[in-house]
């Protein structure tokens, strides 16, 4: 579809500290006609724009499947420490995070956008970043138009559950941030604000492929706005579809 036209959104992981803010920044966006936030409770939150689709991540595909969409937005992650587990670790990371893609793959998008971080990479001995090198490779091979992939530093704001490192962060980086120069610029941190702004400035960006987005690259991102918006054309499922 032109880039100038109103798309319609499927996000998940709108719960997170990330989500929230990608959720806010769709939501306000001129170019996203409708936002459907898949989730696993009800986010709480009305919005004329706003579908709240509650699934079981294990039956994602199934339970998402007659769902149509124009570009997908993916802010699902945990740490070990979250996860309680290894496997749970990459479960949610890379089995949950595919299994989204390919039902938004179903669903028609032509632009997936993920939230990953700085340093992923599949052969990494720290398991954090391994996971996010996996689910990029795997993201890479399901053959999307456009694949955006965001690789921020750490990333600051008020979570539901501030652990100490969160706080440390938030009150730190804003020191540091600045004499992080050169190659150590990529890990700056970034404010969730503007992780969701760079999400929704990904789908504007036209580019195809895959492409990854660093600090420098993601800031850009954050700044895309609309274009002039055509009306939303109705949406026409291709003969494939199921």
């Amino acid at each position: 579809m032109p880039e100038t036209e109103a798309k319609i959104a499927l996000l998940a992981g709108a719960g997170g500290l990330a989500g929230t803010h990608t959720l806010d920044a769709l939501l306000n966006a001129p170019d996203i006609a409708r936002v459907f936030a898949v989730t696993r409770r009800p986010l709480g939150r009305e919005h004329p724009r706003l579908a709240n689709r509650i699934v079981q991540f294990d039956r994602l595909e199934a339970q998402l499947k007659g769902v149509t969409c124009h570009v997908a937005l993916c802010c699902l992650g945990t740490t070990i420490g979250q996860a309680g587990s290894d496997e749970e670790h990459r479960r949610v990371n890379v089995d949950y995070v595919l299994a989204f893609a390919r039902a938004a793959k179903a669903a028609q998008a032509q632009r997936f956008v993920v939230l990953s971080r700085v340093g992923a990479d599949a052969g990494a001995p720290k398991a954090s970043l391994r996971v996010k090198g996996e689910m990029e490779q795997g993201l890479a091979g399901l053959g999307f138009a456009s694949l955006d992939i965001l690789q921020p530093g750490p990333l600051l704001g008020l979570r539901r559950h501030l652990r100490p490192l969160d706080l440390a962060l938030l009150v730190g980086m804003p020191l540091i941030n600045p004499l992080l120069l050169g190659p150590r610029e990529v890990h700056r941190g970034v404010s969730a604000q503007t992780i969701g702004a760079a999400m929704v400035g990904a789908t504007r960006s036209g580019r195809r492929g895959v492409q990854r987005y660093t600090y420098p690259h993601i800031r850009a991102l954050a700044k895309l706005k609309a274009s002039r918006i055509a009306p939303l054309t109705p949406f026409k499922a291709s003969s494939g579809a199921r």
